[in-house]
């Protein structure tokens, strides 16, 4: 049951993101900004910890995951370093999955050998 929650969460995720790339004039780079943002938004005000207990990858997963990562983390380093810990505890807490996304698309790179468009 697990994975059919993920599957249907994470595609209506989906589906209404591309509604609203579709039906707005929005570029992509500020819908990507607004799905970070609501995911953080969420975080802050507790929503979001239980819809990624129901969901789990198809929750934490798409940028709203990644918001929510980032609230999670400042709101650990806050309880453990104070003040200091707005400006860390987001770094710390989103840096693996950074890491991950650079190295593999890299590698990516080397693969596929991709060439600039005319």
């Amino acid at each position: 049951m697990d994975y059919l929650n993920a599957f249907w969460v994470g595609g209506l995720i989906c589906a209404l993101v591309q509604i609203l790339m579709e039906k707005t004039k929005l570029m992509p780079g500020r819908i990507m900004v607004l799905l970070v943002c609501s995911g953080a938004v969420l975080s802050a005000l507790g929503w979001y910890q239980p819809f990624v207990d129901f969901a789990g990858a198809g929750a934490s997963v798409p940028l709203l995951g990644f918001g929510h990562t980032l609230m999670k983390g400042v709101k650990e380093a806050v309880e453990q370093n104070g003040f200091l810990g707005l400006f860390t505890g987001g770094f710390q807490a989103g840096a693996a999955g950074t890491a991950a996304a650079l190295i593999f698309g890299y590698l990516a790179s080397l693969v596929f050998k991709p060439k600039m468009k005319k």
